[in-house]
């Protein structure tokens, strides 16, 4: 089995491969004062819920936009295996073919989602991840990474309006009753929904036309992406497991 850890801002996904099928995928907290035996031991537990043996582990894959907490997280799985533990830097062969001004600036997860989408959706194409940030990725029809767009997440433009304001409550992430909110509540509830979706939609448009062609296939992905979604007015693919699969992929180019 390939055990393959995507390290966020908000989350730490935990996912397994065996051959070409996900045995598993979880997420726990991203903290920055958990210690390396404390990730173990949640992996740990992991294993243990899904009645699954460490002992099966062939080897590691990690991805972090936080970087603190990779070397802990790397700790954390050499505890519980003896085998390779790889992280996604530069040096890592990923086989993707990054246009920007800063390639080695382009977060893991972005690569890892890019491998991915290469491989499974038709070119040319736009990953929308969905995470503590919403990305958008454009890949070339030649499989060239060009560039994208970094928009405020959903939870944290959630979070920013009941910070900055003294009268809005938190509210939950979920579908609001109507578009025009006829309540406080209602009313945050469908500027996060429908609002992220109109704004997917909008800059997508104009990655589109700077592009001179409509993507073949659009793939959206993250923590957020099946609430936002299927109030998008373009057809996309969800693929919620598209990073990890991506991991997959980068470890296998990376075996002698």
């Amino acid at each position: 089995m390939i055990l393959a850890i995507n390290i966020e801002n908000t989350n730490t996904v935990v996912g397994c491969f065996e051959g070409e099928n996900i045995v598993f995928v979880e997420s726990i907290s991203t903290s920055l004062t958990r210690t390396g035996l404390e990730y173990a031991i949640s992996f740990k537990n992991i294993f243990e819920l899904h009645g699954l043996n460490m002992n099966q582990i062939e080897g590691t894959i990690i991805a972090s936009v936080v970087p603190p907490v990779t070397n802990v997280v790397k700790e954390a799985a050499k505890r519980i295996s003896e085998n390779e533990v790889l992280i996604i830097e530069p040096g890592v062969k990923t086989g993707l073919n990054i246009m920007m001004d800063q390639p080695g600036q382009v977060g893991s997860d972005l690569v890892a989602n890019a491998v991915a989408g290469i491989a499974e959706y038709p070119l040319p194409l736009i990953v929308v991840n969905m995470g503590t940030a919403t990305t958008l990725s454009v890949i070339d029809a030649k499989k060239h990474y060009i560039g994208g767009m970094i928009i405020p997440g959903v939870r944290i433009s959630s979070e920013s309006l009941t910070q900055g304001t003294a009268q809005l409550p938190k509210i939950s992430l979920e579908r609001p009753k109507k578009v025009i909110g006829s309540n406080t509540v209602e009313c945050m509830k469908s500027g996060i929904i429908y609002g992220t979706a109109a704004c997917i939609d909008g800059s997508i448009a104009s990655i589109e036309r700077e592009l001179k062609e409509k993507a073949a296939a659009i793939v959206a992905t993250g923590e957020a992406a099946k609430y936002i979604v299927p109030h998008c007015g373009r057809n996309m693919f969800l693929d919620e497991n598209l990073l990890l699969k991506g991991l997959k992929l980068i470890y296998e180019k990376n075996q002698k």
